[in-house]
């Protein structure tokens, strides 16, 4: 891992990323909040570039940090660390310059900023690590510096204290960009810090167009989560695409291609094992496997929906899958208790506008 470490921070350096943790004389602390799969994964690799960091958890993944340290699981090597780990904001020492990756799931975003807003100043950095559209929005109401961030990045969070990269030697892409456009000096140091942490970053002046097509792919999730992993590539899948294509387009929202897509992933995403162990499932049905008790397909399959209700859009697909998830998490069913063909007759032959 170190090794992975610093050949990425050569690389940084010959690229001309330049210094990071500073800007105007005010040092950078990076306050995880939400350390799960991408969060988690985020404060490990941060604190290995020789970032300061600290961690907002919960329960016994809270527990487990404060006791062993925070675990991060890659196909090369473990790694440990030692970090500041809390259970709210407000047991955080806030200072000027401390930016605030905010890496929960959109569910409880406005409980994490109401929690922000109460105890951090308003100068603030809040990085929306986070799947979805509408958590910039939601910090943008309490943080003028709040920034966007695309997140592609295969991780898995199952056990307390654990969590695991399955790309490698790239963890992931981390674009950033000001919500809700532009790019300034914090989003490029935001960006040189992930790169030194080995992701491949870019400061954006369009991150929210990245983050549209993010959530066209994101719509699988649910997919995936109700039926299991095979039904991801296929028809259930490309309705709910179709829908959210459709509703985006009635919308007026532009959002990146396919193909600018796949140019900016390139060949930097490379799944691998983990302790002889393949990656089997994405963020939502790592929810349903842990029994987590919510899901995020509001503000994934949701969005299309309201999005689609307010333009005139009918999608069905995405409201069946809507419901179906939050159904299935809230009583705790294992992720793919529902075949593909029984959603599709649930649906009745409906097709989706476009």
């Amino acid at each position: 891992m170190a090794a992975t470490i610093d050949g990425f921070r050569r690389r940084s350096a010959e690229a001309g990323a330049g210094p990071i943790g500073i800007l105007g004389g005010v040092t950078r602390r990076y306050v995880v909040f939400g350390a799960g799969a991408i969060g988690g994964v985020m404060a490990v690799l941060l604190d290995r570039a020789g970032l300061e960091v600290a961690v907002i958890a919960r329960g016994a993944h809270l527990a487990a940090i404060r006791e062993r340290g925070l675990t991060l699981r890659t196909p090369e090597a473990d790694a440990s660390v030692r970090v500041p780990a809390a259970r709210s904001a407000g047991e955080i020492r806030w200072r000027d310059g401390d930016v605030a990756l905010l890496a929960v799931k959109s569910q409880d975003t406005d409980g994490a900023i109401r929690d922000l807003a109460a105890a951090a100043p308003p100068s603030l950095v809040v990085v929306c690590a986070q799947n979805g559209v509408a958590n910039e929005r939601a910090a943008l109401r309490r943080f003028e510096n709040t920034i966007g961030m695309l997140v592609i990045c295969p991780a898995t969070h199952l056990a307390p204290g654990v969590v695991e990269a399955e790309s490698s030697p790239c963890p992931g892409i981390m674009d950033v960009g000001r919500f809700p456009e532009g790019v300034d000096p914090v989003a490029e140091e935001v960006a040189a810090a992930l790169r030194a942490a080995t992701f491949d970053a870019r400061a954006l002046p369009d991150v929210m167009y990245w983050k549209y097509a993010k959530l066209l792919s994101n719509l699988g999730n649910a997919v995936e989560a109700v039926c299991g992993p095979e039904a991801g590539g296929g028809e259930l899948a490309g309705l709910v695409r179709r829908e959210g294509e459709a509703v985006l387009r009635a919308a007026g929202i532009a959002y990146a291609s396919p193909a600018e897509d796949a140019a900016r992933r390139g060949d930097l995403i490379s799944i691998r094992p983990v302790g002889g162990r393949r990656r089997v499932g994405g963020s939502s049905w790592q929810s349903l496997a842990r029994t987590a008790g919510d899901i995020e397909a509001d503000f994934l399959n949701g969005e299309i929906v309201l999005m689609g209700r307010l333009h005139g859009v009918p999608a069905p697909a995405n409201a069946l899958l809507q419901r179906l998830a939050n159904r299935m998490a809230r009583e705790r069913r294992s992720p793919g208790a529902m075949p593909e063909g029984e959603v599709l007759v649930t649906l009745g032959g409906v097709r989706p506008a476009g």
